[in-house]
């Protein structure tokens, strides 16, 4: 972990999930998400020690476990508070809702593993609760009710809403839960105009541009892959083994209820968008191409 100095109070902790540092004072700060473990959190609070800071407050930008997994031992050794909103503040508390919600019941052991199963912790509403000098933003798509946070710095915390084109490259498909969501805070990312931008899992950069539009035309290219899969009529698991042959992925438990989700998310996005539909035969469901 390297701890970067990028504005007057503003740093973040360089890392696998970037973790922001915001300065209250001289002595007190706010993380903003703490990594994917509790070892995460150790060695954020070995860098919070070497600063000579205390930890007043955490900010979770949204409940997925590599962002609020070393909360329990942050808020253990420091009582701090940690803050977030709406359902983030539910998955965050119960961390068993992430990994039972992607598998749609109750998750057998292999995927309750740390990256999809964190530790539970106690939470605070964001809502009137930020110190001055820090606002948070709504992120839809991605999870259920993500945020991202801008400090008086002018410097924007994206959390997930951005994927980077290594991302992109190797894996094609990342985790969305709302597609049209995803996309809204796509065209709102446009519009922000700050010093610096730092996205959970890409590198800071003070152009996101280049990046939505990468992010953007790789959720078209999949919306359009899997209604050309759905030319004729295909059960979720047939059009699944598709996706991962076309992009040439492949299947493990984790990839399974990660990248089964996000599927399930874009068959419902087409739904919606009235360019797909279903059928049930045999007591089997299957998605069909609409007829227009």
């Amino acid at each position: 972990m390297e701890l970067i100095k990028v504005g007057e109070k503003t740093y973040y902790i360089k890392n696998p999930t970037n973790i922001g540092i915001y300065l209250l004072n001289d002595k007190d700060i706010f993380l903003i998400d703490t990594g994917n473990d509790k070892e995460a959190g150790r060695k954020i609070l070995k860098i919070v020690d070497e600063q000579d800071w205390n930890v007043k407050g955490i900010i979770t930008t949204h409940s997925n476990a590599d962002h609020i997994g070393g909360n329990k031992i942050i808020q253990d050794r420091t009582g701090c508070s940690i803050y977030t909103v709406g359902i983030e503040k539910c998955f965050t508390e119960y961390p068993i809702l992430e990994s039972s919600f992607l598998y749609g019941g109750y998750p057998f052991k292999d995927i309750k593993t740390k990256f999809l199963l964190a530790k539970e912790s106690k939470v605070t509403d964001i809502e009137n609760n930020l110190p001055e000098g820090l606002e948070y933003f709504k992120l839809k798509g991605h999870f259920f009710d993500m945020i991202g946070i801008k400090t008086s710095d002018d410097i924007y915390f994206l959390a997930d809403s951005l994927f980077s084109s290594e991302t992109i490259t190797k894996y094609h498909l990342f985790f969305i839960y709302d597609v049209k969501e995803y996309l809204n805070t796509l065209e709102f990312l446009k519009t922000l105009n700050g010093k610096l931008f730092i996205p959970s899992h890409v590198e800071a950069t003070e152009n996101i541009t280049d990046l939505i539009i990468l992010n953007e035309n790789k959720i078209n290219e999949i919306s359009n892959k899997i209604y050309e899969i759905c030319s004729t009529p295909k059960t979720f698991e047939t059009i699944l083994k598709e996706v991962f042959e076309y992009y040439n992925l492949v299947m493990n438990a984790g990839q399974y209820v990660l990248v089964g989700s996000t599927v399930k998310s874009y068959l419902s996005y087409l739904a919606d968008e009235n360019r797909l539909t279903y059928e049930f035969e045999n007591n089997q469901m299957f998605w069909k191409q609409k007829d227009n």
